[in-house]
């Protein structure tokens, strides 16, 4: 689109885990040059790095891990380089998650846990707006809009304490019949959305177009 930079290329790692395709037509529908890889060098490499995800956190961990797609994520935020998980790849950042009574061990980029949401019904599926707080280069131009969630845990409570010297993430929040929780956070080159912003229409392509103008 017009004022995104030409020729930005974005790898979606392929670890087996996540609406793969749908990510990759809309990254490249937001002007990206778009590769569907599992191969390490070129997501160590790529402007932007999308980690998707659906299903069980401990698989999804799982399937990361077996990849070296954690080595992958870690050595691109020591670099500043842009990494954004999408849904469940947003979760497995963070300390641990726990379903069914199974604590599994996340990325650690966050502290908290994921678990399962106390609203009814569930999952919480469908559109929904998020509250997104001043400042946010994510939700410009987009922040009245509706986003496609798809899930039954999250993060209902941010711990992280506000760095001393640093500047400190912003967290967008949504809300499901009266249970708040984490809905998107931008840390520095650390991007995430707990909903599907290729789901979402022309809000998420927006928003997709607005991450990639950050790389």
């Amino acid at each position: 689109m017009s004022d995104v930079q030409p020729n930005r290329n974005v790898v979606v790692f392929d670890y087996g885990s996540g609406n793969v395709r749908s990510a990759t037509r809309a990254l490249a529908k937001v002007g990206a040059n778009v590769t569907l890889t599992s191969d390490r060098q070129a997501a160590a490499e790529a402007d932007g790095l999308v980690v998707p995800g659906v299903g069980a956190f401990a698989a999804c961990m799982a399937g990361l891990r077996a990849a070296r797609g954690h080595e992958v994520v870690g050595r691109r935020l020591a670099g500043g380089r842009p990494v954004l998980g999408i849904c469940v790849g947003m979760q497995i950042l963070f300390d641990r998650g726990v379903e069914h009574g199974v604590e599994t061990e996340g990325m650690g980029e966050w502290p908290g846990t994921v678990e399962r949401l106390r609203a009814r019904p569930l999952p919480h599926m469908g559109w929904n707006t998020v509250d997104a707080p001043d400042g946010s280069v994510l939700f410009d131009g987009v922040e009245k809009e509706r986003f496609y969630f798809v899930h039954s845990y999250g993060v209902r409570q941010w711990v992280m304490p506000p760095p001393e010297r640093l500047k400190p993430p912003l967290v967008t929040t949504s809300d499901h019949n009266g249970d708040t929780f984490v809905a998107a956070v931008e840390n520095g080159p650390l991007t995430a959305t707990q909903f599907h912003p290729e789901k979402s229409g022309d809000a998420g392509l927006h928003l997709l177009e607005n991450w990639m103008r950050s790389l």
